[in-house]
């Protein structure tokens, strides 16, 4: 049996992330939830090697999604690192474009739409699997 496939979904708003939740649920994964940008570093930290992916809201308390990924890959350098798609209800082009030049793989407009977040994911999966990350 293989092992689960983890994915840090962070948002801090608690329905928003469970429906996002409830849109990965068709793809078998496993979710983690973190609802600051704090919380989701500290478990990106500590989970890293059973990450696959993270899922991750723009604006959140503590700091942006974009921090967690900057400290992230200042922490471990971006070869080490999973994917990450980013989302936001208040894109920009300025913020997408920072999101995409640190690594993420993906950038989504709230509110997301399930084809669109299940096709980034599986993409993001399918490039974690071929890098050999975790």
């Amino acid at each position: 049996m293989l092992p689960p496939r983890r994915v840090l979904l962070a948002d801090d708003d608690h329905e928003v992330r469970l429906g996002v939740a409830e849109l990965l649920d068709p793809l078998g994964l496993e979710v983690l939830h973190a609802e600051s940008g704090p919380e989701a570093l500290e478990i990106a930290m500590a989970r890293r090697p059973e990450l696959q992916l993270m899922v991750l809201d723009v604006h959140m308390p503590g700091c942006t999604g974009i921090e967690v990924l900057a400290q992230l890959v200042q922490a471990v350098g971006r070869e080490r690192l999973m994917p990450c798609i980013f989302y936001s209800g208040a894109a920009t082009a300025n913020l997408e474009q920072q999101a995409l030049d640190l690594g993420g793989l993906a950038f989504l407009r709230k509110p997301v739409q399930p084809t669109e977040l299940r096709t980034e994911v599986l993409r993001a999966l399918a490039l974690n699997d071929a890098s050999g990350h975790a």
